[in-house]
């Protein structure tokens, strides 16, 4: 377990010197002097130049790529062009609340898609089957952002049930939860159609696993046969997908934050985008990045803990 840990939190590094790498090239690939965006096309020559000289702009790129990555490894994210803060203060103050909503988006949807998914292995071929994977394949496509807008217009406009903006007053759990509700749904809608049929699926197979037809020749119910011993094998198949949903949940809260007006990651980085915050774009993108790929790496983690033929494979 100890060499699997090494070897994917290499390959972790890796990736993330890949991101860097390509999201350096690309920031400097975007057409326009990033001096008269950042100080507006008013700025004297030597406001500009003064402001290149800061951020580092007037040396050769492969110098500014290398003190770019110096300084990644040190854990310096650089400062905001603005308000001249370091980058990574700014994202630890609103990293709590894209993971919080992550958390409950992610919460709800792998309860509810893994309940939607025993239920229609339990009736499979019948009309609950067909009526969950009509409803799940639905979820799934609809987009987040359609999601979002409409139950804003009709949970905080219309019905003026739940808050339409904002996160909550600090210190009131209350309030939090509440303006929690709509944005998690809005992004963790789509997961629930993937997750009941990824269940219903890799449940499915599981049913006709050798040791079931075994535990059916001793009498076990089949309820328990589903819950105690198919469940814990589909939740096994479908593990690093869940993973790869929480990653996506952390990318996918843009549109909630947006639409929502909530802090976090997603509305750090869209109004740096407009500003053409360079500093910050990047940092906010490196960091989702880190936690998408450390999702992957626990779920590897947890795979190969709770299955002994992906261990005795390491």
């Amino acid at each position: 377990m100890i060499v699997f840990l090494i070897r994917r939190a290499a390959l972790a590094v890796v990736i993330l010197l890949i991101v860097a790498v390509l999201l350096f090239s690309m920031m400097h690939l975007i057409p326009g002097d990033p001096t008269v965006v950042a100080l507006g096309p008013r700025s004297t020559p030597e406001m500009r130049e003064a402001f290149r000289e800061m951020m580092g702009l007037d040396r050769p790129i492969i110098e500014q790529l290398g003190l770019f990555l110096g300084r990644l490894a040190e854990g310096d994210l650089g400062q905001d062009v603005w308000s001249r803060r370091p980058v990574l203060t700014m994202i630890l103050e609103v990293l709590p609340h894209t993971v919080t909503l992550a958390l409950a988006s992610f919460a709800w949807a792998v309860t509810l898609g893994v309940f939607l998914g025993c239920v229609a292995v339990v009736y499979h071929g019948k009309w609950a089957d067909w009526l969950i994977g009509m409803v799940s394949v639905g979820f799934v496509a609809i987009p987040s952002f359609v999601v979002a807008l409409y139950s804003l217009l009709i949970f905080a406009v219309s019905l003026n049930w739940l808050p339409a903006i904002g996160a909550g007053e600090p210190g009131d759990l209350a309030g939090q939860i509440r303006a929690l509700i709509l944005p998690s749904f809005a992004i963790g809608l789509g997961w629930v159609g993937y997750v009941s049929r990824l269940v219903r699926a890799a449940m499915i197979e599981a049913m006709g696993e050798d040791y079931v037809r075994t535990l059916r020749s001793f009498g076990v119910s089949e309820s328990r046969i589903i819950y105690r011993y198919a469940l814990k094998q589909a939740l096994l198949a479908v593990l690093s997908v869940i993973a790869i949903g929480f990653g996506g949940l952390l990318t996918g809260s843009v549109f909630a934050e947006i639409v929502f007006t909530r802090p976090g990651l997603g509305k750090m980085t869209y109004d740096a985008v407009v500003t053409r915050n360079y500093p910050l774009v990047m940092g906010t993108v490196l960091v989702t990045s880190g936690l998408y790929v450390t999702c992957m790496i626990i779920a590897d983690l947890v795979t190969a803990w709770l299955d002994p033929r992906v261990r005795s494979a390491l």
